[in-house]
């Protein structure tokens, strides 16, 4: 992990241990995963309690609530998270703050890195690319959004291709079908087969915290707060 590109709470950590030994269910977006994957062994350890852990995209997660599957923690951005508060879904006042990552780019491993050091480069950059990944999570809506305030939709959108909920935008990157691709830094930062290039400019930055919250209904709330 860099630091400075995935923050991660550190009372995730300070958990003193439990009268017994529980299962928390937790299902959650992919973004924080390669820091939650190293943090999740120390505090199994530290607490006695085992984690099983469902990763998929922000579209499906909304699915799988909407359709009443049950865990006990929440993983996702926080904007999504007040709205399952909103909605019954995750209890009032239970949301905490874990992480949080920008936009980035990333190309094919070994490909020539193009130039995103300022925004008008990016803008050059996207109406010079053959192909652009983008999600259908935080990042996929953001960067749609930008694309109209640089002027350049139209330009850009026979070329986009957007992998659907809970497929990485490096998998397209890696295999070619993309030639440059958009995404939460976090998620190219380790994926194989591909080369990060780095993060949006500032002016054009967009940063998403991702939150955890209780399910409304969670078998094992305590552990899953802790």
């Amino acid at each position: 992990m860099q630091p400075g590109i995935i923050v991660i709470a550190a009372s995730v950590l300070l958990f003193s241990g439990a009268a017994k030994a529980v299962e928390i269910k937790v299902l959650s977006t992919q973004a924080a995963e390669q820091a939650y994957r190293e943090l999740v062994p120390q505090f199994e350890k530290a607490s006695g309690h085992k984690i099983s852990t469902v990763f998929t995209g922000t579209l499906d997660l909304q699915k799988r609530i909407a359709a009443g599957e049950s865990y006990d923690l929440i993983i996702m951005a926080g904007p999504a998270i007040d709205d399952f508060i909103k909605a019954g879904k995750i209890v009032p006042g239970s949301r905490v703050d874990l992480a949080k990552s920008g936009v980035g780019v990333a190309v094919r491993a070994g490909a020539p890195k193009p130039d995103i050091g300022s925004t008008d480069a990016l803008k050059k950059t996207l109406i010079a690319a053959k192909s652009i990944g983008y999600s259908t999570g935080p990042s996929g809506v953001y960067m749609v959004g930008l694309f109209q305030r640089l002027g350049i939709a139209d330009q850009v959108k026979p070329k986009l291709k957007q992998t659907p909920t809970g497929v990485f935008v490096g998998s397209i990157v890696a295999s070619g079908e993309a030639e440059i691709g958009f995404q939460q830094v976090s998620e190219f930062l380790h994926f194989p087969g591909v080369d990060y290039v780095g993060p949006l400019p500032a002016d054009v930055q967009e940063t998403t915290v991702f939150s955890g919250g209780i399910q409304v209904g969670a078998k094992e709330a305590d552990a899953a707060r802790a």
